[in-house]
């Protein structure tokens, strides 16, 4: 379609990373299809056509496209996401699957596994892991009102436990009992504000993005809470920057409470997320 190209060229033009992606992406909306179906799908209506003009032009601003769309996809399931709630990105899918590993090896010993999620946003890895080791017992947290609502509509009927507040102190009644604790927490430093996406600086909340001025404040936080939560030879794991590869597992290695911190890269080749187990 004609009207697809140009919006391509538009969202190009305005710095968008994947504007052919976009662009149909935002399509496919809009007609309340898929991108595989778009060329057998008919021309626009004068009302289609105006709403996709509307979308591509928000595009253009760099709104995020799962604001746009509402939804966001994440492993094997989708995610309602919108203002207040950071958008879940594909780099976490691994994080999410190391944690659907280590939560399947411990049904595979006969045992209910208890996986932690904290600072848990849309809810994306707490649901992921219910979803695909449904005897888990999934618990969740997250202190930004505007995400735990997020949260509670994606959580809805899927048995987590989802609770308001703040990692620090979440879950004492669990306390030596967990199996995985798993984490994607801000890990931005403060000064390179001007250096994050517009998608992310404008639209995602900071409470999901920054963590002090070397952007291990949370780290250091998750890394406590962690060692207070598992059952002896338990296991964390989370996400960082990519030029955290070696300072994040160190908030981990340099309290001797752990064994095997390990750190791992993602698809591109990059540090993503650490991984440990708590000392017996």
């Amino acid at each position: 379609m004609t009207v697809r190209r140009e919006a391509a060229r538009t969202l190009a033009a305005a710095g968008v990373p994947s504007p052919d992606f976009d662009a149909d992406e935002l399509l496919a909306h809009v007609l309340r299809t898929t991108r595989s179906r778009l060329p057998f799908e008919p021309d626009l209506t004068p009302a289609q056509a105006q709403a996709y003009d509307v979308l591509v032009a928000r595009r253009a601003a760099r709104e995020p496209l799962q604001h746009l769309t509402g939804t966001a996809a994440f492993r094997h399931v989708e995610l309602a996401v919108g203002t207040g709630v950071f958008v879940p990105r594909p780099e976490t899918e691994l994080l999410a699957g190391w944690a659907v590993e280590q939560a399947q090896a411990v049904v595979d010993t006969g045992r209910v596994p208890i996986v932690v999620d904290l600072c848990t946003g849309s809810g994306a890895i707490a649901l992921s892991v219910a979803t695909e080791v449904p005897t888990a017992e999934v618990h969740a947290v997250e202190l930004g009102e505007p995400a735990h609502a997020w949260a509670a509509r994606n959580l809805t009927g899927s048995g987590v436990d989802l609770r308001h507040g703040d990692m620090a102190d979440a879950f004492p009644d669990l306390d030596g009992t967990v199996d995985v604790v798993v984490c994607n927490p801000p890990y931005i430093p403060l000064e390179a504000f001007e250096s994050v996406a517009p998608e992310a600086r404008d639209h995602d909340p900071e409470l999901a993005l920054f963590s002090g001025d070397d952007g291990l404040v949370a780290m250091r936080i998750l890394e406590r809470v962690a060692a207070r939560l598992l059952r002896p030879a338990g296991v964390a794991g989370a996400e960082h920057a990519d030029v955290q590869g070696e300072s994040a597992p160190a908030v981990f290695a340099a309290t001797g409470r752990w064994s095997d911190v390990r750190d791992h890269r993602d698809l591109a080749g990059r540090p993503r997320f650490l991984t440990a187990r708590l000392a017996r």
